[in-house]
This record gives C-alpha cells, sequence and structure tokens, in this order.
C-alpha cells in the first residue's frame, strides 16, 4: 500500500475517533437536562456542517473547494463561543444563578 494512502485513512479514522471521543465527553459532562438537550443539538448541527465542509472540499474544483476554508474559518469560531456562552447561560439557569 502506498504510504501516503496510508497516512490519509490512518489521519481520516484518528479524526473521527477524536470526534466521536469529544463528542461523547461533550454530552456526558453535562449538568443537566436542558444542558444535555442543548448540547446533542450542537453536536448534530455540528456534525452535519463539518460533513458539508468536507464534502465540498471533495467535490468542488479547484480553485472554489479553497474558497470554503473562508466561512469554515469564521463560522467554527463563533460557533463555538456560542456554544460556549449558551452553555454558561443553561448551567446557570438551572443552578438558579443568574447568568453573566
Amino acid at each position: 500500500m502506498h504510504p501516503g494512502l496510508i497516512g490519509a485513512i490512518g489521519g481520516s479514522v484518528l479524526g473521527l475517533a477524536g470526534g466521536i471521543v469529544g463528542t461523547y465527553f461533550s454530552i456526558k459532562n453535562t449538568n443537566g437536562p436542558n444542558e444535555r438537550r442543548f448540547m446533542v443539538k450542537a453536536s448534530v448541527v455540528t456534525w452535519i456542517a463539518i460533513g458539508i465542509f468536507l464534502a465540498l472540499l471533495l467535490l468542488l474544483p479547484n480553485p472554489y473547494r479553497w474558497f470554503m476554508w473562508i466561512p469554515y474559518g469564521i463560522l467554527l469560531p463563533l460557533g463555538i463561543i456560542f456554544v460556549n456562552k449558551r452553555e454558561v447561560q443553561i448551567r446557570a439557569k438551572e443552578s438558579g444563578f443568574a447568568a453573566s
């Protein structure tokens, strides 16, 4: 087998495994039912969005596929910030404290 193919398959498997483990622990480490529900929804949206991104990277011709990194590079950090802030708000509401 060609070393590049082995690296591509191995990297894909490791990346997918890391995503699955990260998703599992993000959901497992929630504190209440509302937070868990939100984290499941956020995980589903993230998996779908990254799946669409990867499909477009594979299907679009050059140079258009490289333009997909622009929205990804903007929307991923914004999505992370949104999920983290929302999770803090849900935790504060479920614990009885006002969110700041």
